[in-house]
């Protein structure tokens, strides 16, 4: 049973590590009108809080993996757990920050970002599970 909840608790944190970068993707124009500064000012500090956001994110996670899962091929259900708690993390978010004005709202491109994002972020989630579960010192067979 403590697997299950180690499991869990590793999916959130996947579900967390992209749910910030989106996040502060579309609502890049939020932070520019709520802060007053330069929309360059934010774009570069969205960029950079993203980059260290997922660096940090996967480092915790992989120091995390690598003693509670114990080299067990469980841990790779974490790739498809970690949707669902994204859509919670989006619904919640959504909830709790409605955009009122209609100039908060992203742009066009801003989808297709998201999506490319969505498509190419299970394939990160399983090589840092492949690398944090199965170690260095097994022997190949």
């Amino acid at each position: 049973m403590i697997i299950f909840w180690r499991l869990n608790v590793i999916s959130m944190l996947y579900a967390l590590m992209v749910f910030i970068p989106m996040e502060l993707l579309t609502n890049g124009s939020r932070i520019t009108r709520l802060t007053g500064w330069n929309p360059n000012v934010t774009a570069i500090a969205i960029g950079k809080s993203t980059i260290i956001s997922v660096i940090i994110f996967s480092i915790i996670i992989g120091c995390l993996t690598k003693p509670w899962m114990n080299n067990r091929k469980s841990s790779f259900w974490s790739v498809l757990l970690c949707l669902p708690y994204l859509v919670l993390f989006t619904f919640i978010f959504a909830s709790l920050f409605p955009i009122n004005n209609p100039a908060d709202k992203g742009g066009p491109g801003d989808g297709l970002l998201i999506l490319g994002l969505l498509i190419l972020y299970p394939l990160y989630v399983l090589l840092l599970n492949a690398f944090s579960t199965f170690s260095s010192d097994e022997k190949a067979v």
